[in-house]
């Protein structure tokens, strides 16, 4: 199961909801009550592997799913969206909103034994800001003007200027110091085998295969009740599925497919409880703008009119989604429900085609420009079947347009190579949105360097100065304005062509017990899932 998408590429952006449904179970078979145990594993099922455990270097949604177990923030989401503290105990800001005084936890210790304190708060800072750091995600830390130690449990910052996802922005896991101060954190051992404050402890990694973690007995929250989590990296979707039914899996996100056609039997709803939410996320068609055949936004609206939006909600998610518009989830605060929409209009991509000078000069069925076919390839990440169908379906589209698609699947590491060097014409990949709208990091201009996260090189002045605004800005009013504005520039530009919004489909063996179902999704009260003693499968080891 997959929580951030890159592979949903992953950044953690969170959007904070106004009008959110909370994850619906509706084929939970109500079970009889038993109290809580301790014990048994939980096997989770995934098509992609992690490719770094430190949290500041990863950008791919199974390294922070990973991650998010082992480390902790100073803050975090709460189940129903809103901040609440983790490694920070409470905190003050000031009237004038530019400073944050953080009161830390006593007696948290790192996986090693060595205490947390508030010199590795500050370590954290550091290393993300550093400019040899290669890391998607200093912009929020880059806008401290001063950070203090104030004494061994207590850290303050100043910004110089209003920062309106400051507080949140502390939710970045803290790194151990005294395992990570001056050494290169990019060559660190950690990235393997990370040593962190959280629920859970690093056991093994084997590449491909599995990753291994287990309860922390001493977590300041409390043990968890799970004894043992396990990733297994199962690439083929359909093999994940089998190994679902047979048990091999207890945890995993099903496919449209799946959830509406192959679980709707009685063995099946016995065995399994099954979600469906509007998931935090979008999947998208991005272009490589520093490619010719894409520089002329005519050419990109002809393309997304020429894509019918509603043939992938039907055909690839079965109807279990909604039609995107833009970066953010329908029904909350932030969503533009007003921008330039593209409805399926094959002879207005055909007009606008023709006005950028694409014609079928020769009659072969396939346009040209300066004696060049329109041609290109789209690559997707091996393993996600809904993203290759959506290829396949848009190829199809296009074709009628005159323009030839050259669909390719590769694998994850490969393909985040050929991103990292721009190598690449379009892509169909997917975000995941988090709880603050902020939107910095994926489209202001200066964020498209290797390893950052605008890697199509979108540039617009006015774009820039709205995202600079809107993350000046506290009021909800105010930042609604700048964010309505930037999404019909978005739109207008069309750098993506926004496809659709997934639900989540997120099943569970019916043998764990305390899932709360709620606006944040069912990860959220993790540490307190459990397998009644008689039900546990696996014994400690």
């Amino acid at each position: 199961m997959k929580t951030f998408q890159w592979k949903s590429l992953v950044i953690i952006i969170v959007l904070a909801v106004s009008a959110c449904k909370k994850a619906e179970a509706p084929h939970e078979i109500k079970r009889a009550e038993e109290p809580p145990a301790y014990g048994d594993t939980i096997v989770v099922g995934s098509i992609g592997d992690a490719s770094n455990l430190i949290p500041l270097l990863a950008s791919d949604s199974a390294s922070h799913e990973i991650a998010g177990l082992v480390f902790n923030g100073l803050v975090r989401y709460d189940k129903n969206l809103k901040l609440e503290g983790e490694l920070a105990e409470s905190w003050e800001v000031s009237k004038d909103g530019l400073e944050i005084t953080f009161h830390l936890r006593k007696g948290v210790k790192w996986h090693d034994g060595a205490d947390f304190t508030a010199d590795d708060v500050m370590y954290t800072y550091k290393v993300t800001i550093d400019p040899k750091t290669p890391t998607a995600y200093s912009g929020d830390f880059l806008m401290v003007k001063k950070a203090e130690v104030l004494d061994k449990y207590t850290f303050k910052v100043t910004y110089p200027k209003p920062f309106a996802p400051a507080l949140a922005s502390w939710g970045s896991g803290i790194l151990p110091r005294h395992l990570l101060e001056g050494k290169d954190i990019a060559k660190s051992k950690l990235a393997r085998h990370p040593i962190g404050t959280g629920p859970y402890k690093f056991v093994e990694w084997k590449t491909g295969e599995k990753i291994v973690l287990e309860a922390n007995p001493d977590y300041w929250e409390g043990r968890p009740y799970i004894e043992r989590y396990v990733y297994r990296i199962i690439p083929d979707q359909a093999t994940l599925f089998l190994e679902l039914k047979s048990g091999g899996v207890d945890n995993t996100g099903l496919t449209p497919l799946q959830y509406a056609r192959q679980t709707e039997f009685p063995d099946f709803k016995k065995n399994f409880n099954r979600y469906r939410y509007l998931a935090f996320a979008y999947t998208y068609l991005g272009y490589n703008l520093t490619n010719q055949m894409f520089q002329d936004k005519r050419v990109r609206k002809a393309i997304s009119y020429a894509i019918d939006k509603q043939e992938l909600v039907d055909g690839v998610l079965l109807g279990l989604g909604k039609a995107a518009t833009g970066p953010y989830k329908p029904g909350t605060w932030v969503y533009n429900d007003k921008v330039e929409r593209y409805d399926y209009n094959q002879q207005k991509a055909r007009e606008l085609l023709a006005e950028a000078g694409w014609k079928d000069a020769n009659g072969d069925g396939i346009l040209e420009k300066d004696g060049k076919p329109f041609e290109f390839t789209i690559m997707t990440n091996q393993g996600n079947e809904s993203r290759a169908k959506t290829v396949e379906i848009i190829q199809k589209r296009l074709k009628e347009i005159g323009i030839n698609v050259k669909p390719r699947v590769m694998e994850w590491a490969a393909f985040l190579q050929r991103i990292d060097k721009k190598d690449f014409e379009a892509v169909v990949l997917g975000w995941t949105i988090g709880q603050d709208p902020d939107l910095f990091d994926i489209w202001h201009s200066s964020k498209t360097q290797v390893k950052e996260l605008n890697f199509i090189t979108y540039k617009n002045p006015e774009a820039d100065e709205l995202l600079v605004r809107a993350r000046e800005t506290f009021d909800q009013e105010e930042r609604k304005k700048y964010y309505y504005r930037l999404q019909e520039i978005l739109a207008d530009d069309a750098p993506y062509t926004f496809l659709y919004v997934p639900d989540a489909l997120p099943v569970v063996s019916a043998r764990f017990r305390g899932i709360e179902p709620a606006p944040a999704g069912i990860m959220h009260n993790f540490i307190k899932w459990y397998v009644p003693e008689g039900e546990q499968r696996h014994k400690s080891q």
